[in-house]
């Protein structure tokens, strides 16, 4: 098994705290992982990505030139990293900052499974938009079954260990992902 998975937003969004915290989940679960980040100069505000690399075997190199799975934080990330994904792919879009409607004549590969999860309204909601980031987490989690919740909510825990309300916040909007009833597109 090998999971390549790209993140995307703008700086500020948390993609990188995504990531390194995919990353070390699966760290937890026994397997082989990479994580290379990417951010512009700017940071908050800036582009911002990072490349997952999750296998049960040693990996060669921390980069990939399409992945089998694509987290969008923003519509920018979107045009631009939509390009990257493998034709039978998993696409999961913050649906609160990016419109699918709007885009639907940029896809120029098939797509064979699609999450529109409105990821910054829920971390809205449950008390922080800062935690938009842990709810696709959470979705991502749950549509691809290759970490554990639990190890997740371990290394959120772990992260915040000194900010106990933060960790809760986070472990909160996890839940919230892993728990969201999906509507799947494979139409566009």
């Amino acid at each position: 098994m090998v999971e390549e998975i790209f993140i995307a937003g703008a700086g500020g969004q948390g993609v990188l705290a995504l990531g390194k915290t995919l990353a070390l989940s699966a760290v937890e679960q026994g397997l082989y992982v990479t994580y290379y980040p990417s951010y512009g100069a700017e940071i908050r505000g800036g582009t911002a990505n990072c490349t997952v690399i999750i296998s049960d075997r040693e990996i060669a190199s921390p980069t990939v030139s399409k992945a089998k799975s694509l987290l969008v934080l923003n519509a920018p990330s979107f045009l631009k990293f939509l390009p990257k994904l493998v034709s039978d792919g998993l696409l999961i879009v913050n649906s609160s900052l990016v419109d699918i409607s709007k885009n639907a004549t940029n896809f120029t590969n098939k797509i064979s499974k699609l999450i529109q999860i409105p990821a910054t309204a829920i971390a809205k909601r449950i008390g922080d938009v800062r935690c938009a980031n842990m709810v696709m987490l959470g979705v991502y989690t749950e549509a691809k079954k290759i970490i554990s919740s639990e190890n997740v909510i371990k290394v959120i825990k772990n992260i915040f260990s000194k900010k106990q309300d933060i960790a809760n916040l986070n472990i909160k909007a996890f839940k919230e992902g892993l728990s969201y009833e999906t509507e799947e597109s494979k139409n566009f």
